[in-house]
Order: C-alpha cells, then sequence, then structure tokens
C-alpha cells in the first residue's frame, strides 16, 4: 500500500502515472462527497463510480478520512499558490483586495462541487489531518486579512477587521447554494460586484453614514 501521507503536496494535476490515477480518484469523491455528504458517501461508491476495486483504491489511499484531508489539501494549497502570483500584478491595496476575492471566485465558481464539500465538510477531520488542514485555513484567512488590515492602515478607516474579514468570507463561501452563471454573470462580473458592496460598506463605516 502506498503512503499517502507523505504525499501532501500532490496535485490533482501532477504528471506520474500513480498521480494521474490519484487525481481521478479525488476527482470521484469529490462529486460523491457533494451528492452524498461525507457521511453518506462510502469507499464502495467510489469503487462503483471510478471502476476500481476495493483493494485498487486503498493503494492510493488508507482511509475515507485521508481521501477528504487530500482533497481539502489540494483546494488550499492551490488557491494560495494562485493568489501569490496573481498579487504580483499590483501594489495598490483596494487593487489588491480586489484580485484576493477575484482569484477566490474564479477558482471556486470553476469548481462548484470542491466548494460545496469544502462548505459543508468544514469540520470533519480530526487528529492530525484536521489540524494540518486547519492551518492552511488560517493560512488563507490571514492572507485576506492582511490585505484588508493593509487597506485599513493606507486609508485610515475604522472597524473591526476580524468581524470585516469573515464578512467577505461569508459572502464568497455559500455562493454555490445561489451562483447560476445565466442569470449572475461569470466570476469575473461576481467578483466585481462582491468587491463593491464590500468596499463601499467598510469606506462607509467611517463616513458615519
Amino acid at each position: 500500500m502506498a503512503s499517502t501521507y507523505s504525499m501532501a503536496s500532490t496535485s490533482f494535476g501532477a504528471n506520474s502515472r500513480f498521480d494521474r490515477q490519484l487525481s481521478r480518484i479525488l476527482n470521484h469523491a469529490t462529486a460523491i462527497f457533494c451528492e452524498k455528504g461525507y457521511e453518506g458517501a462510502s469507499i464502495r461508491d467510489l469503487s462503483r463510480a471510478s471502476g476500481l476495486s476495493l483493494a485498487g483504491l486503498y493503494y492510493y489511499f488508507q482511509s475515507k478520512d485521508e481521501l477528504l484531508y487530500l482533497i481539502q489539501k489540494h483546494l488550499f494549497t492551490s488557491v494560495m499558490e494562485r493568489l501569490k502570483e496573481n498579487l504580483k500584478t499590483a501594489a495598490d491595496p483596494e487593487k489588491r483586495l480586489r484580485i484576493f476575492i477575484s482569484n477566490h471566485l474564479a477558482y471556486f465558481l470553476a469548481r462548484p462541487k470542491a466548494m460545496k464539500v469544502l462548505s459543508h465538510e468544514d469540520d470533519v477531520l480530526k487528529g492530525a489531518l484536521g489540524a494540518e488542514i486547519r492551518t492552511l485555513k488560517r493560512q488563507y484567512y490571514h492572507c485576506c486579512a492582511d490585505l484588508v488590515e493593509e487597506l485599513k492602515l493606507t486609508k485610515k478607516l475604522k472597524f473591526k477587521s476580524r468581524a470585516v474579514v469573515l464578512c467577505l468570507f461569508g459572502m464568497m463561501n455559500w455562493i454555490h447554494t445561489w451562483y447560476n452563471p445565466r442569470v449572475d454573470g461569470d466570476a469575473a462580473t461576481v467578483a466585481r460586484e462582491i468587491g463593491n458592496v464590500f468596499l463601499r460598506g467598510i469606506y462607509a463605516s467611517t463616513s458615519g453614514r
């Protein structure tokens, strides 16, 4: 059996035969967790969807918990890597915060099933696997919090940063429950609208309106 705990950086798009097969398994697992929920899904469901035997599946991972861990780790790592690259193009604090919003929505609206799994299975993992995912989530939170704080200091704004950051995540993370591209437009359009609402709100808080 392969030790997938050592594969913390495994990407859904990796090039080796092993990683390509694991990527395929994780995509199937994401779809099943999205449809049935983590508790309702079984490895037999994954076996039927992937066409692999139970023994074949357990060559790539050790437990259902580890499947969810690998999915979550890949998503948080990838979205943060993309953010880091995208932020290189901007210095203005407002533009940088808009880049965070745009990056988040573009990444997750392209992966609605994964977004639903992250939102609904937020606190399932325990022990070492859960601790590692919580660390990644804190890192991602602080990516946003640092950008908000940068804007706050530059514009001399007054608000409680933690509440503001969590409100922004609340606006973005449940978009999968209502988003319809035919009605709401593409990810860039939605990101612009959310950015406008969010920024007008924090700017108005300082003016007293």
